[in-house]
Parts: structure tokens; C-alpha cells; sequence
């Protein structure tokens, strides 16, 4: 993400910088990560608190990453200046990975653990809430033993309360006394507990988009303030039970579900992004200098030697090499390149040297696939919750109803506290707060059983998205394939084999890797030779000591071994070299290639002798899992940067719908925007190159072999290389609405008993109180139930 004239500032505190000339404002551009957010609301809210501080001309927030990202004037406000704007109400905004801004940190280490900030704040609220919650059970005790029988009294009689009072040893009544201590102790309770409540719903008031905080902080607010005024007045009916119990449930079910979706990021934490962040600037006398791939201009050279990847885009400038550009294109054999051929940065050099000239953008193809990624992640706001969109009418008619109720009692000549009273009791028992409990905890357990079957699921919004699904894309390498090289067949003798397996082990290519596993290991018994990085035992030197002459060519290797030349590679390279090949191994290198495979020919002493057929396999279950997608009348799609002769497989199988080839990265997301206009498209990937596409689809699953890009721009990643887990997804979406659907029902449970009590002018606290622990208990019951059973 770099821009035409530089990159990533790395003091930390300019972030990214735009271009500039003389007598323009310098723009600057930082990603922050801030904790707290959780919704869409949450966006809203941050954006236009940075868009309205001086100098920020921009701002673009992602609840799914946490992560915001401001473009400003540094000389106009510093990134201090915006953290500390960022950070109110709750929120902490922190500068990410130390100070680094860039935005490979923002977007692809957005879940993962930072080992700097946020997450130990969280902790510590963490702790925080846990501690108010604790202390209000606490107190629940002698509030239930001095209250709760004098709340009853009415309806067993005066005399009730004097009989506990004497067996209690209260008397007279005196134990009411203990409500001024209660008023304060539950006021503290609130704030310090409820505060996640008390925020989101002050949120939510200010950016006029009503969601469930508001939903559960209007009766538990109610309820403190008609118990004061109660209080006040003399009388007994207090809810300050109320108030700590549903502020504490709420709240509890808010950070399981925190922890849950924490649990979920840091299934992740293992993987990496194919990025560079130094190389090798190549001098014109021949020397190299270690700099920061964001200090290359354009023009400069840039020396990437084999096994290493390319730093930024630019042209091979002299010789040749061989180029795995896999986790850019897709492309799953090795490509070779010749002087003023194009280099995509984050490509690897698998043989040869590469001497490139930096692009004019001097950017990587990498950086750019991460910016694609971002603006498609902060450019979708999420899904609001169906309990919000529920919450976003049903408040309004809730708090006109406490309005009407309340004027009209001052209407028939009842006093202003009496009053405030009715309308507050309307509140109380016409809010369905416990939407707000029933929410957390349905997403919260799903994620959990998600998990445990190695389902990482990042928005609670991906199983309502994915019954939505009409059509399905794959990629294909890595994804209905293994995307590892493996020899798929061999016809040379063994000799020539094991002394080919010999020479490969010096080559860096991974068809070479392929080789070497399939034949060397049969020779030393399943010993991997290279487990050492190295020559480590004496059967190893012995092959070595074999070896008497090496020789590297761009498309294969050349040597002697035990005084035999040993040449393998293409046929090209046979013909270049003059040794003869055989009508019979040229013809199966050629029907090898047509169906997408890599023909390994091996020969000795000028004669070809054989053919290593090298690709990669589909995986396990393949067939099994777009048959059973497709009976869910879905459509199903294929993408793959390979050639269409490795796509025939797919494009007979009767579960697949389309089958396009030869798709670059670009190519990719054109398709799944074109796709979008048939329905709601649902995209399967595990590489760098799918995560623009995997962001462009209305849902997108990575595979866990993948990259944390790829992961990144993902609604849900599966941890193994499971393709069978694809299915499960679509299984646990469904179980999941049934569990919403049930635990929306119980949450309505509560105002189904005080309403008709309160319409009776039966509505008394304990009663209350048991509606919510009735209420609590069936929800936490059926949301902790197996989704899927086996």
C-alpha cells in the first residue's frame, strides 16, 4: 500500500504518506487499532468523531478488524492527538505493532494478538466487570433476606413481616433501613458494571440507530430510578435487584461472547503474510546495501537471490530465473522469466538469481492486494443484528407508550413522582431486554461449536449470511486441491531415480521438493534428507561425495554423479542441450502438460530415459462436497489461475455449474461482482491472491492452509485443510437460526409475565425477579445446547 513516490513511514508516527510536491498539504494516512468496537454503530460513532477533529480528512472504521484508518495533515494533529480522541466513552485506541502504522499490520495481523496494547486493556476491563459482578451477587444475599419477605407481606398479609421480623431478629422493620445503603451500592454496580450497557446505549442515542444496549440499559436504568424515587417516597417496591441482575447477565454474556470471538482470532495466530519488508539495493559497481523496501525509488535494481521472494514490482533486467508466483496469481507451476519480463513482488525466485528494475509504482502487487482487502472490509459496515433491527422500532413504541402512560396519570390527578412512576414501570416491563441477553449468548456458543470443529468464525453475522448463499465459488489450487507438488506417477529406472532424487536436493524449486520426498525417502528407509537443513549423517555425505559436478539451469538440473551425467528438466531444455528424446517420453510430456501436470524428464549420458509427472491432487472429500452443495440448490462455480486443461476434472463433475481458467487475482473479484447479480455469492479460497475476492464476496471461507491475508478478508476460516468443513458451515448456519429463532422466543418470556401482572396491579418486585431468573435460566439452558449432533 504504498504510494507512487515512497511507502510506509516507520517512525510510527507520520503512517503511511501520500504523495506530495511544493505548496501542497502533506497527507498522511494511520491505522489504529481501537478495542471496545463491536458493531456497525460502533463505526458510525468513531468516524465521526475523528472526521470532525481538525486536520482529519478522512476516516474509515472496521468493527470486524478493530482497526480504523484516518487520513490526516501530521502537521494539523499527531497520532497521539488521535488516539487520545478516539478513546472516549470506553473505546482505547492504540497505535498498532509497536508504532508501525502500516497497513499490513492493520489488515493482516488485525486478529491476532498485539503484544503492545489492546488486548491486555481488554483484560483489564475485563477483570474490572468480572469484579462488579461478583461484589453485586454479594449483595444480592441480604437484599433477598431483608427485602423480598416485605415485598410479599401484601399478599399474605401485614402480619407476615412481623412473624419474620421476631424469627429474624428484625423488628419493627428496621431491616428497610439498609436501602440507602443499596440506592448507593447498586449506583455503583451500575456504572461499573453496566458500563459496556451504559456506552452502547449512549452510542447509539447519539448516532439516533436504537440497538439492543439500548434496548437492556432503558428498563435496567428504570429500574434503578423508580426504586430511588420509590425510596424517596417511603415505599418498598423497590428493583434494585432488577438493576444488578440484568446489568450483570447482559454484561457477563457480552464478554463471553468477546472471549469467544478472542478464542476464534487466536486460532489464527500461526499464520503468516507473504510480504518483504528489506532487501537487497543492487549498486552500480556491483555491491548490495540492506535497505527498506519503502526507500526504493523507481529505476533503482534490486537483487533477490534464489529462495527469496521479490521485495516490490518491477523488470528482470538481465539473465534468467524461475518464479513461483503462486500467492499472487494462483498459478500453481513455477513460471519462467526472461530479461524485461514483469516480477510481481511477493513472487520467490525458486532458481537463479533475479536483478530487477524497480516498477515505476514501486510498490509490491502484495501491497496492493492488501489495500483492496481494506477498502472492501471498511467500505461494508456490517449487518446490523436482527435483535437490533427489532430494537430499532420497538423502543420508540415502548417509550411512547411510558409517555402516554405517564401523562395520562397526570391526566387523572396523580402527582408528578407517582407519574414519573407509571411511565418508568412501562419501561421496566415493556422493554424485551432480555434480546440483549439472548443475543451474545446465541452468538457466543455458536462460535464456541464452530470452533471446537475448527470453524473460525469472525462476524456474528455469517451464519445469518450464509443461508442466504445462492451460489458458491471455489478457487481451485490450494483449495479443491492440495496446492503442494507431489509426483504423481514415475517411469525411469530406480537407479535413475535415486541419483535424480540426489540432485534435486540442491535445487530450490518445488517440484524439486517433490522429487526429493517421493525418492530419496524410499532410500533411506522414510528418512526426510532435508529434515536437517542439511548434510547431517553419513549416508547423506555419501551422496554428496557422489556428486562431482552441479550444474543450476533455469528450467533444471545438471550434474554427475557417480561419473554419470544426469540431466533433468523440460523437454526444452533437453532439445537446447542436444540429448535425444524419444517419440514415446515426448508424447507423455506432452499429454502430462495438457491436463495441467509438470513432465519431469530425466536422462543420463545425452538419452532421455524417462518422465517424473509432478502436480498437485485434489483433495480428499472434493467430489463429496460440491456434490452435496449443489442438492442444496445452490450454484456452483470454479476459479484457478491454471491453464483450462487442469480444470477437466471439474468441468465434468456433475455438481459444478461454470468453470473459468486462467483468472488472474483481478480477474477474480470482477468475476464474484458479475456473480453478485445472480444472488448472494459465497467465496472459498486460501491464498494471498483470493483475499481481494474473498472481501468482495458477500461471504468469504479460507481454508486454514492459506495466508493470514487471505484469513483476514474472510468471514470464516477453517483451520485444517478440511474442505469437508465447507458443508459443516452451511449445517451449523441453519442449527444457528433455529437456536436465534428459539432463544428470541424465551426472551420475550419476561414481559409475557410482568406485562399481564403490571396490567392487573399485581406487578411486585420478587415477581419480577423470578421472571428474570426464569428468563435467564431457559436461555442460558437451550443456548448451551449442542448445535449439531453427531
Amino acid at each position: 500500500m504504498h504510494g507512487p513516490t515512497g511507502g510506509i513511514d516507520t517512525d510510527g508516527d507520520a503512517g503511511e504518506r501520500e504523495p506530495n510536491t511544493l505548496g501542497e498539504r502533506a497527507e498522511s494516512r494511520v491505522f489504529l487499532q481501537v478495542d471496545g468496537m463491536h458493531c456497525a454503530t460502533c463505526e458510525a460513532f468513531l468516524e465521526s468523531i475523528a472526521e470532525d477533529r481538525a486536520g482529519v480528512t478522512h476516516a474509515a472504521a472496521s468493527y470486524v478488524t478493530e482497526t480504523i484508518r484516518v487520513e490526516y495533515d501530521p502537521t494539523s494533529i499527531s497520532v497521539d492527538d488521535l488516539c487520545n480522541a478516539l478513546s472516549p466513552l470506553g473505546y482505547t485506541a492504540t497505535r498498532r505493532d509497536g508504532g508501525r502504522d502500516s497497513p499490513i499490520t492493520a489488515v493482516g495481523q488485525s486478529r491476532q494478538q498485539d503484544e503492545t496494547g489492546g488486548r491486555d486493556i481488554d483484560e483489564v476491563l475485563g477483570f474490572r466487570y468480572a469484579a462488579g459482578v461478583i461484589f453485586g451477587t454479594f449483595m444480592l444475599l441480604p437484599y433477598a433476606v431483608l427485602l423480598y419477605p416485605a415485598q410479599l407481606s401484601s399478599f399474605f398479609g401485614d402480619g407476615t413481616l412481623d412473624i419474620y421480623a421476631s424469627a429474624s431478629g428484625i423488628g419493627g422493620g428496621d431491616g428497610l433501613l439498609i436501602l440507602p445503603l443499596f440506592l448507593v451500592l447498586t449506583g455503583v454496580v451500575l456504572v461499573f458494571t453496566g458500563l459496556p450497557l451504559l456506552q452502547g446505549a449512549y452510542v447509539s442515542l447519539k448516532m439516533r440507530q436504537p440497538n439492543t444496549d439500548l434496548l437492556v440499559a432503558l428498563p435496567v436504568v428504570s429500574a434503578y430510578v423508580y426504586s430511588t424515587i420509590a425510596f424517596l417516597l417511603g415505599r418498598i417496591d423497590v428493583f434494585y435487584d432488577l438493576t444488578i441482575v440484568v446489568a450483570a447477565s447482559v454484561v457477563a454474556a457480552i464478554f463471553y461472547e468477546s472471549l469467544s470471538k478472542q478464542r476464534a482470532m487466536d486460532c489464527l495466530t500461526d499464520l503468516t503474510i507473504s510480504r518483504v519488508t528489506d532487501a537487497r539495493r543492487y549498486d552500480a559497481d556491483g555491491t548490495t546495501t540492506t535497505v527498506d523496501v519503502s526507500d526504493f525509488e523507481p529505476g533503482e535494481s534490486v537483487l533477490v537471490r534464489e529462495g527469496e521472494r521479490i521485495p516490490v514490482d518491477g523488470v528482470l533486467a538481465e539473465g534468467e530465473c524461475t518464479v513461483d508466483e503462486a500467492v499472487v496469481t494462483g498459478e500453481s507451476l513455477p513460471v519462467l522469466k526472461r530479461a524485461g519480463d514483469d516480477l510481481v513482488g511477493g513472487a520467490v525466485v525458486t532458481n537463479g538469481a533475479a536483478v530487477l528494475t524497480v516498477s515505476d509504482s514501486a510498490s509490491s502487487s502484495i501491497d496492493r492486494l492488501i489495500t483492496s482487502v481494506w477498502n472492501l472490509q471498511s467500505g461494508d459496515h456490517g449487518v446490523q443484528r436482527q435483535a437490533d433491527r427489532f430494537a430499532s422500532f420497538v423502543i420508540p413504541v415502548v417509550v411512547g407508550g411510558a409517555v402516554l402512560a405517564g401523562g395520562w396519570s397526570l391526566v387523572e390527578g396523580a402527582g408528578v413522582p407517582i407519574a414519573v412512576l407509571t411511565a418508568l414501570s412501562v419501561l421496566l416491563v415493556g422493554c424485551p431486554w432480555a434480546l440483549g441477553l439472548a443475543t451474545p449468548l446465541s452468538v457466543a456458543t455458536s462460535i464456541e461449536e464452530a470452533v471446537d470443529r475448527g470453524i473460525v468464525v469472525f462476524d456474528e453475522t455469517v451464519f445469518e449470511r450464509l443461508r442466504n448463499v445462492d451460489v458458491v465459488v471455489f478457487d481451485k489450487t490450494g483449495t479443491i486441491t492440495t496446492g503442494r507438488m507431489e509426483v504423481l506417477e514415475a517411469d525411469a529406472p530406480a537407479d535413475l531415480l535415486a541419483a535424480v532424487a540426489d540432485l534435486e536436493q540442491r535445487a530450490s524449486h518445488p517440484a524439486a521438493d517433490a522429487i526429493v520426498t517421493a525418492f530419496a525417502q524410499e532410500e533411506q528407509a522414510g528418512e526426510d534428507p532435508r529434515a536437517d537443513g542439511g548434510i547431517a549423517n553419513e549416508d547423506d555425505r555419501e551422496r554428496a561425495g557422489r556428486i562431482s559436478e552441479f550444474t543450476s539451469h533455469a528450467t533444471g538440473v545438471e550434474g554427475v554423479v557417480d561419473d554419470t551425467r544426469v540431466l533433468v528438466g523440460n523437454l526444452d531444455l533437453f532439445t537446447d542441450l542436444e540429448w535425444s528424446v524419444s517419440d514415446s517420453i515426448e508424447t507423455r510430456a506432452t499429454a502430462a502438460r495438457d491436463v495441467g501436470r509438470l513432465p519431469v524428464i530425466v536422462g543420463r549420458d545425452g538419452r532421455a530415459e524417462g518422465v517424473i509427472v509432478v502436480g498437485d491432487e485434489p483433495r480428499a472429500g472434493w467430489d463429496d462436497t460440491l456434490t452435496q452443495l449443489s442438492a442444496r440448490d445452490m450454484e456452483i462455480v470454479v476459479l484457478t489461475g491454471d491453464d483450462e486443461a487442469a480444470t477437466d476434472f471439474l468441468g465434468t463433475h456433475p455438481g459444478v455449474d461454470h468453470v473459468f481458467a486462467g483468472v488472474p487475482p483481478a480477474g477474480k473479484t470482477a468475476t464474484i461482482r458479475r456473480l453478485q447479480s445472480r444472488g448472494q455469492v459465497a467465496m472459498v479460497g486460501d491464498g494471498t491472491n483470493d483475499a481481494p475476492a474473498l472481501a468482495t464476496a458477500d461471504l468469504g471461507i479460507s481454508l486454514g492452509g492459506g495466508t493470514a491475508l487471505a484469513s483476514d478478508a474472510a468471514d470464516i476460516s477453517i483451520v485444517d485443510d478440511d474442505l469437508a468443513a465447507v458443508e459443516t458451515t452451511f449445517d451449523l448456519a441453519d442449527a444457528a437460526r433455529r437456536r436465534v429463532k428459539q432463544n428470541n422466543g424465551l426472551a420475550l418470556l419476561y414481559n409475557g409475565i410482568t406485562i399481564p401482572l403490571a396490567a392487573t396491579g399485581l406487578l411486585n418486585p420478587v415477581f419480577a425477579m423470578g421472571a428474570v431468573v426464569a428468563t435467564g435460566g431457559l436461555l442460558a439452558a437451550n443456548s448451551f445446547r449442542a448445535l449439531l449432533t453427531e
